[in-house]
């Protein structure tokens, strides 16, 4: 089939900004799908044509997007601001419907905009979305000395991101809210994050420049300290955990189960090492599942994907992971189960603290191989008025590749 579905980007500029094959698709159109904005730059229908159906963007925009499929072989035209490809609508249209059944011509991106107005570089500055997203997930990018574009969700996107840096000694952060950027209403409204007041536009990106204050709080992607975790005692500590990480290799996209997950901490740390990981975290005890979900909020990851249950039968219900950690409940079943559910070429990575457990740990090694390795870390801690080293419980790290 020939392409029946355009995906047109438009700015501020309206309809004269866009060229002429992105014109053409819209005059064309037999059916015009936007927001009020949008479909309010489309010109009348030239030449007597009829004019063609508009449909704006319900809520929940999923609603439209299940119509549009019911349109296919009418010539339907998307009108989306600026690059439909950046957290727009098209990326959202590409995941149900053929690639070459669509036209897709982009228009100058929100964070294109940004960055020529503020000379900044867009390979060194963090750009994402906070429209239709948690706020929790800027813990993931501040940081002193970072720069980020964030598509707002509305006005009042710069007040909450403002709070949420000063809550973290981050408060002589610079915010430049620009709105309706590449049009005649465009505006800018600069502040700090200690005292922010600027009255701005629902339409905007907010640029931050982050400045940490003697205080701030903040941590790196993985091996984060124990106490940035609320736990009970039960926690995978901070060595094992980065070693754990390393050998799952966390890649964007990929997916983890978390097996006997306590506070959430290798799963919260798998997310945040690459861009769009996921986890299903599956443990049996409430209050720890709650722990675990305030962990993902407090460290940017607020989409962990907490289940109850135990392994094995859990993970039946699970599509097939790209790695799985053993952290509890370790059992000859689950370990067989794990190896089962893994996608080829996907990790195992296992971890225990008793006699028994490290029983089937080395049993497993005996039947199928892989890298055994024993972890003991001590730390300085006072004796008296001396220091003296306090070992913590050694752990037996089993890591093993599906071939």
């Amino acid at each position: 089939m020939t392409a029946w579905l355009s995906v047109v980007g438009i700015g501020e500029d309206g309809f004269v900004g866009l060229s002429p094959a992105a014109r053409a698709l819209v005059a064309n159109a037999e059916v015009l799908i936007g927001g009020e904005r949008h479909l309010g730059m489309a010109p009348a229908p030239l030449d007597g044509r009829d004019c063609p159906e508009r449909h704006s963007w319900p809520n929940p925009l999923t609603q439209m997007v299940e119509r549009i499929g019911g349109m296919r072989g009418r010539r339907v035209c998307v009108l989306a601001t600026g690059d439909p490809m950046q957290f727009g609508v098209g990326a959202t249209l590409a995941r149900h419907v053929a690639p070459e059944e669509m036209t897709i011509i982009p228009g100058v991106s929100a964070f294109a905009l940004a960055a020529a107005r503020l000379a900044w570089s867009l390979d060194r500055t963090a750009v994402f979305s906070l429209h239709g997203r948690p706020l929790e997930t800027l813990a993931l990018h501040v940081h002193p000395g970072a720069r980020l574009l964030i598509l707002a969700q509305d006005r009042a996107t710069p007040a909450a991101v403002a709070h949420f840096l000063a809550e973290r000694d981050f408060g002589q952060s610079r915010l430049i809210a620009l709105g309706h950027m590449g049009g005649p209403r465009e505006s800018r409204s600069e502040g700090h994050a200690c005292d922010w007041q600027a009255d701005v536009p629902d339409f905007h990106t907010l640029a931050v420049e982050c400045v940490a204050g003697p205080d701030a709080v903040w941590h790196p992607a993985t091996g984060l300290p124990d106490d940035a975790f609320e736990h009970d005692g039960k926690l995978t500590k901070r060595e094992a955990r980065a070693l754990a990480v390393a050998k799952l290799m966390p890649h964007a996209g990929a997916y983890l189960i978390d097996i006997g997950a306590g506070c959430g901490s290798i799963g919260i740390e798998w997310m945040r090492a690459a861009n769009g990981a996921r986890t299903t975290a599956i443990e049996p005890r409430p209050e720890r599942r709650a722990m675990a979900a305030r962990n993902a909020a407090a460290l940017g990851v607020p989409g962990l994907d907490l289940r109850d249950g135990n392994a094995p039968e859990a993970l039946a219900a699970l599509p097939p992971p790209d790695a799985v950690f053993i952290g509890g409940g370790l059992s000859e079943p689950t370990i067989d189960a794990s190896i089962k559910t893994l996608k080829l070429g996907g990790r195992l990575v296992a971890h225990a603290v008793t006699l028994e457990s490290e029983a089937l740990l080395l049993a497993a090694y005996a039947r199928k191989g892989g890298e055994l390795t024993r972890l003991s870390v001590a730390r300085a801690e006072p004796v008296g008025s001396f220091s003296g080293w306090r070992p913590a419980m050694p752990v037996t790290q089993w890591s093993w590749r599906k071939a």
